[in-house]
C-alpha cells in the first residue's frame, strides 16, 4: 500500500503505513486489553465492566480497570475508591480496591467527585492516552477498558491508541439499542478489532413471587444481530436492583453473579484461542 497522505488523527481509514499505538507505561506489563463498548449510553456498560473485572480477579487472574469514560466516570464509585491518585518519579499510582483490583478514571484526579469535566475532544482523548502511558500498573493479566458510548473521538482515540485484544459489547433489548450496536459493531470491524462477544444487559427480570422471567422490553433481537455478524453471545444479564445496590454502595466486589461467571468463563476460552 501507498504511503498514507491524509490526517490520520481523526480518520478510520484502514491505512497499512501508519501505527497510532501509544507505549504503555515502561514499568507496567499488560498481557491482554478488552474494551467494553456501546453504541449509546445508559445499557449498563460500567456494571458489565465491574462484573467481568471481579469474575476475573476471582479466577486469580491480576485484573485492573481503564476508565477511558472520561465525562461519565463511575468506576470508582462502583469500588468504594474514594482516596485520590498518587504519583511517584516512576508515573502515576492507580487505585487498587479490597481484592487488588487496579483502577485509574479521571474522578482519581479530581477535587470533588461531582465536578464536571468540561473538555474538548482532544483533551479527552490526551487525558485517555495518559492513563495508557503515564499509570504504573505494573503486572496486569487482564485489563478491561470502560469505553464512553458511542462512535466519536474518545473511542476512536481507545481504538487506535490502545493495543486492544478485542472488544466486547454491551447491549440491552430495545429495538433502537440493537440498531445503534450495530453501528458499534461496524466501527471495531473498520478499525480491525475482534469482537469478542456481545452480552445484553437489562434482558429480563425475575418476579420475587412466582419466580417467573419477564421481559419488560419485549423480545430481544439479539440472536438476529449475533447471528448477521458472526458474534458469540456471553450472557444475558435480568434486571437485578441487588447489583444496583450494590454498586451504588462501593461494594461491587460483594455480587455474585452466575450468569457474570457463565460470560467470564466464555470469555477466557475465546481470549484463549486468540
Amino acid at each position: 500500500m501507498s504511503e498514507c497522505t491524509h490526517d490520520c488523527s481523526s480518520c478510520s481509514e484502514n491505512c497499512e503505513s501508519r501505527d497510532l499505538t501509544e507505549k504503555l507505561n515502561q514499568f507496567s506489563k499488560v498481557k491482554k486489553v478488552i474494551g467494553i463498548v456501546s453504541g449509546k449510553g445508559g445499557v449498563g456498560k460500567s456494571i458489565v465492566t465491574s462484573l467481568l473485572a471481579v469474575m476475573f480477579n476471582r479466577k486469580g487472574y491480576d485484573t485492573a480497570i481503564l476508565d477511558a469514560d472520561i465525562t461519565g466516570p463511575s468506576i470508582p464509585k462502583a469500588f468504594g475508591i474514594k482516596e485520590k491518585a498518587m504519583g511517584s518519579e516512576q508515573g502515576i499510582l492507580p487505585a487498587v480496591t479490597a481484592s487488588g483490583i487496579k483502577i485509574m478514571s479521571v474522578n482519581l484526579l479530581l477535587e470533588n467527585d461531582t465536578d464536571p469535566v468540561i473538555w474538548r475532544g482532544p483533551v479527552l482523548a490526551g487525558a485517555v492516552k495518559q492513563f495508557w502511558t503515564d499509570v504504573v500498573w505494573g503486572d496486569v493479566d487482564y485489563m478491561f477498558v470502560d469505553m464512553p458510548p458511542g462512535t466519536g473521538d474518545v473511542p476512536l482515540t481507545v481504538f487506535q491508541s490502545i493495543p486492544l485484544d478485542g472488544i466486547i459489547v454491551v447491549t440491552s433489548p430495545q429495538d433502537l439499542v440493537s440498531m445503534i450496536v450495530e453501528k458499534a459493531v461496524k466501527m471495531a470491524q473498520m478499525m480491525n478489532v475482534p469482537i469478542l462477544g456481545v452480552v445484553e444487559n437489562m434482558s429480563y427480570f425475575v418476579c420475587p413471587d412466582c419466580g417467573k422471567k419477564h421481559y419488560p422490553f419485549g423480545e430481544s433481537k439479539l440472536e438476529n444481530i449475533a447471528k448477521e455478524y458472526g458474534l458469540e453471545i456471553l450472557t444475558r444479564l435480568p434486571i437485578d436492583p441487588a447489583n444496583a445496590k450494590a454498586c451504588d454502595a462501593g461494594k461491587a466486589e460483594s455480587i455474585i453473579n452466575p450468569d457474570a461467571e457463565d460470560a467470564s468463563a466464555k470469555l477466557e476460552n475465546i481470549i484463549g484461542k486468540l
